[in-house]
């Protein structure tokens, strides 16, 4: 900000040009993005060339190197995870291994005759293909056909861990068992890896979002030329983030979701900072400048805009690097590299577009300005003017409607969704709705409680310790979990190589996902183990991954105030730097906690409540985190580009009122244009098959519209109607050692 006085209107300057651009470049060296704009105009082949060869090149290296995306969700210090490690340093298969569940049914029985002999051949026939270790037959153990006999289950045990199957491997094996299907017969392959092979990605709906991006700035601008710009930025960001990201893969634990919410991301933030830049150059064009000079006119305003925005958007993501998540942090990083990949493009690769089509451009506009009968912003000027009258019915309607939005989200259940949440035509839905019919729900998400009695864990040696000591606190153990409500069996003791530890498996007689299995882990690791360890002196875990998520759901939430409290801190921070105001700051972060609450309440109404025939289920556990990093950071974009307007008109007029009519007028169409391509892009991933894309892109998208269209709209111009000239105020000792930083052009 140029202004010294925050206490009190600055004197209105004597009138200006009507834009900065008429002034002459000679009389001042202009900043640092202006002279991007210049640089980049002239050399335009030069830019165009060189994020060629940046896309040609991250791609063809990513492609020779390949990926190493890597699915990393322990968390250190919990149950869950301490269990894996002991078993995994006691050489227990349960830790390491990959293993499918391969389901069958017969009316008949699956032991009569010719249907035995069918199900054991198609057994032979999957021991003989590629990547399986072993198969255990039904036939082999008793308590693997249910007690009415018609459905029974093998055990398929695969050559790698379960992180690194090779899904064409699995995808055979799927495909082997349903073409055995038939007279009478049913069967279905279960487990992560079938899961994992059968999981779609993004599918059309990139393609989908591109489109109807595509078909809004063509309405927006008239041209289909200038509507390509932004696109063609950002794809050429997203692109090149793709092969980065691959890449990045090998260096750090990167999920596999991590590509489809890249560009999910990248798609969206790349249009909506291209379109702001793309915006201002042409209502520098419309202000009688020429094309250099309104390209560069366009950074040095909306670039500094794009340049805040982005840099807000990552500082949120990295406050995800504090919730020490595994792979999340991964996830994080990634985006973060992708949002600054984009903001590349749109301040150097968007200025040598406009070069390249500067001309075609300018004649554009030029035409449609001339077939306008109304002023530009003439009705965004109307719609402010209707709010500032009634500020108090405009505040008060829009926070009771966000705050109805938001309150389901008080209720809501983190976890993750497993193979009851799949498609009914998936083998691992109809694997798991077998197993359910045959042994009861609580056989899909099984309890691994594991006995250390090798006096390395937290309690004392069981006996001498050593050998045997896991077996026989095994045997207490199981005795205690069979007389436990809630668990409708538990296997005996399976006992490690060195039987220093045992493993005993319990099934809930609820489903994974229920209310009461999470009751059910609780109350085993507070009341029912805690008297079994003291009198054995065996350390008991419970583990496996049904237990594992609620521990990450758990973690979630106990850090998500630490995560908020730094994304919200700092954010502020930077509000206050930049517009110089104690009351902005707070008013943005308000109001966007309460934008993404409601965002967040709309997902779990429709994904774990079944609104609109959706299977109900958890919200994925790291979904909140994700979508507050994400729309608190895209929020600023709006608030940003919104609020430096207004504070232009301030800083010129002195009038807080006039300021906020000129502002909306002048930002208001862009706005909701790039709010608009924002939600067609992320909705359109609510058409993928994948429920973690779905809830992301329906948060998202919800979360802009409420954004756009009631927080810009019509709360901030009602709170600025109200504070009037205390919206800019700034206790003097405060404005004295803060330092300034301009964000409109001086």
């Amino acid at each position: 900000m140029t202004s010294t006085r925050d206490n009190a209107p600055p004197t209105p300057p004597p009138p200006s040009p009507p834009s900065a651009a008429s002034a002459p470049s000679a009389t001042r060296r202009g900043s640092v993005f202006e002279r991007l704009a210049g640089f980049s105009y002239r050399h335009r082949w030069s830019a165009v060339l060189l994020w060629i060869v940046v896309v040609v090149a991250a791609t063809g290296a990513s492609t020779a190197v390949g990926s190493a995306y890597h699915n990393d969700f322990s968390l250190p210090g919990t149950d869950s995870q301490t269990a894996r490690t002991v078993l995994e340093r006691h050489g227990s298969a349960q830790a390491t291994d990959a293993t499918l569940q391969i389901v069958v049914k017969d009316e008949r029985g699956v032991n009569e005759k010719t249907v035995h002999a069918r199900v054991q051949g198609l057994l032979d026939t999957v021991e003989g293909l590629p990547g399986v270790r072993d198969v255990r037959s039904p036939y082999e153990e008793r308590a693997a056909v249910s007690g009415n006999g018609t459905v029974g289950y093998a055990t398929v045990t695969l050559d790698d861990a379960a992180e690194n199957t090779d899904r064409a491997e699995v995808t055979k094996i799927i495909d082997t068992v349903r073409a055995a299907q038939g007279d009478g017969l049913t069967a279905a392959v279960g487990g992560d890896a079938a899961r994992g092979a059968e999981e779609g990605g993004g599918g059309a709906a990139e393609g989908a979002g591109m489109l109807g991006a595509l078909v809004i700035l063509v309405f927006l601008f008239g041209s289909l030329v200038a509507a390509s710009l932004p696109v063609v930025t950002a794809l050429f960001a997203v692109g090149s983030s793709i092969g980065l990201i691959a890449l990045a893969s090998h260096l750090a634990d990167v999920a596999d979701f991590t590509p489809p919410i890249m560009m999910l991301v990248g798609l969206g933030v790349g249009i909506d900072y291209a379109l702001l830049i793309f915006s201002r150059h042409r209502a520098e064009l419309l202000h009688g400048a020429e094309p250099e000079r309104a390209a560069r006119a366009a950074l040095d305003a909306a670039g500094r805009t794009v340049f805040f925005a982005g840099c807000t958007v990552i500082i949120a993501l990295m406050g995800l690097v504090v919730l020490g998540l595994g792979s999340l942090q991964g996830v994080a990083l990634a985006v973060a590299l992708t949002v600054l990949v984009t903001m590349a493009a749109s301040l150097t690769l968007l200025p040598a577009l406009l070069g390249i089509f500067g001309r075609r451009i300018q004649r554009q506009v030029t035409k449609r300005a001339e077939k306008a009968t109304r002023p530009e912003g003439a009705r965004w000027r109307t719609w402010a003017t209707a709010v500032q009258k009634r500020p108090w019915a405009a505040l008060l309607v829009s926070v009771a409607a966000l705050g109805a939005l938001a309150a389901p989200a008080l209720d809501m259940r983190l976890g993750f969704a497993d193979a009851g949440n799949d498609a009914p035509t998936t083998s691992s839905r109809q694997a798991y709705d077998l197993l359910a019919e045959g042994f009861g729900p609580g056989f899909n998400g099984p309890l691994i409680v594991v006995a250390d009695g090798s006096g390395t864990g937290g309690g004392a040696a069981v006996g001498d310790g050593g050998a045997g000591g896991g077996e026989r606190a095994g045997q207490a153990l199981r005795q205690a979990l069979e007389n436990t409500d809630g668990i409708a069996a538990a296997t005996a003791p399976i006992p490690t190589k060195d039987a220093a530890v045992s493993t005993v498996i319990a099934f809930p007689e609820s489903a994974p996902q229920a209310e009461a299995t999470s009751e059910l882990v609780d109350r085993l690791r507070t009341e029912i183990l805690p008297p079994v360890e003291r009198a054995t002196g065996a350390e008991l875990l419970v583990g496996g991954p049904t237990a594992a998520t609620e521990d990450f759901a758990t973690t979630v939430s106990d850090r998500m105030p630490l995560f908020v409290a730094i994304v919200v801190g700092l954010s502020a921070l930077l509000l206050l730097l930049v517009f110089r105001s104690v009351l902005i700051p707070v008013k943005a972060a308000l109001l966007n906690l309460l934008s993404i609450g409601a965002a967040i309440g709309v997902i779990t109404l429709v994904f774990q409540h079944g609104w609109f025939g959706v299977q109900p289920g958890p919200i994925e556990a790291f979904i909140p985190v994700m979508i507050f990093a994400i729309v608190f950071g895209l929020s600023m974009d709006y608030e940003v580009f919104l609020l430096s307007r207004i504070h232009e008109e301030w800083e010129r007029t002195g009038d807080p009122q006039g300021a906020v009519r000129e502002g909306l007028a002048a930002t208001g169409k862009v706005i909701t244009a790039a709010a608009a391509i924002m939600i067609v892009v992320f909705s359109a991933f609510v058409l993928s098959p994948d429920r973690m894309l779905q809830q992301f892109g329906l948060g998202l998208a919800v979360a802009i519209l409420l954004d756009a269209v009631v927080i810009r709209c019509l709360i901030v111009p009602a709170v600025m109607q109200l504070l009037g000239r205390r919206a800019w105020w700034l206790p003097a000792p405060l404005a004295r050692i803060l330092p300034k930083v301009q964000l409109e052009r001086g």
